[in-house]
């Protein structure tokens, strides 16, 4: 059966919430449910929210993007430690993009290559057409009807996404910003992709890297600095390459940053 992709507005609406679930998982206990941790998160407020709506708001997302006891423990074990926020923002991005589609196609398919064109200034109307775009795309399956005016709300939530992360810069009008991914946040991001994908070369060239406005070359520049400061192996001849990491995964790289 074909894999299919879900497209929704609500949590592209709803935002980032970077420091909403950062306060929460700071406060994760592990050896409770997710639905007492964020019954507990909600009833003391941990988010500082400002009404009972928005903590239900914020609970809810992220109930729907993470999975604490799982895939995403390293994330939260991170923010329990107190870790850098922005080595952690990276990994929140990617972390919180593996199920959530729009935002991950709209930084992979359509921010990167408004970055590598060299567009100046971004407005939400600039979004329209790739939001449009996706109705005609296979293997998409559209959650309800979306009015114009919602759709203006997903574009500007989008790009408030991006500028959240630190890749756009500006309120009404966006400009990429200078960028840079931290050292940190590249190795566990590197140790993720080898969990999956064992060819050195695909990860290099991977398309979840356009996320933070990186190309191959990019990559392969920081592989080559980290290699000559013996924090990784890194070994290329034409075609081929290899790379050895410093830990075994990436919940054991995530337990050296703690």
């Amino acid at each position: 059966m074909e894999a299919r992709s879900k497209v929704a507005s609500c949590l592209a609406i709803k935002g980032s919430l970077i420091e909403e679930t950062y306060a929460v998982f700071r406060g994760w206990d592990f050896a409770a449910s997710k639905t007492d941790n964020l019954k507990r998160a909600r009833q003391e407020n941990t988010i500082g929210a400002k009404s009972a709506n928005w903590a239900q708001n914020v609970s809810w997302a992220v109930s729907r993007r993470f999975d604490p006891a799982g895939r995403d423990r390293p994330l939260v074990e991170l923010a329990k430690s107190g870790g850098d926020r922005e080595v952690w923002k990276p990994l929140l991005l990617y972390h919180m993009t593996r199920d959530e589609f729009l935002v991950r196609d709209f930084l992979v398919n359509w921010l990167y290559p408004q970055f590598t064109a060299g567009a100046y200034r971004l407005r939400a109307a600039d979004v329209m057409p790739y939001l449009q775009g996706l109705t005609t795309k296979k293997g998409i399956d559209w959650s309800g009807h979306w009015s114009e005016s919602t759709s203006e709300r997903v574009a500007s939530g989008l790009l408030r996404i991006a500028a959240d992360f630190g890749l756009l810069q500006g309120l009404h009008a966006r400009e990429f910003a200078s960028y840079h991914l931290p050292e940190q946040s590249f190795l566990y991001l590197l140790h993720v992709m080898m969990e999956h994908e064992a060819n050195a070369r695909r990860v290099i060239d991977a398309e979840d890297w356009r996320m933070y406005l990186m190309e191959a070359a990019d990559v392969e520049r920081e592989l080559l600095r980290l290699h000559q400061f013996r924090k990784l192996h890194y070994e290329v001849a034409g075609s081929l390459a290899q790379i050895k990491l410093p830990a075994a995964s990436a919940a054991d790289y995530a337990k050296e940053l703690c």
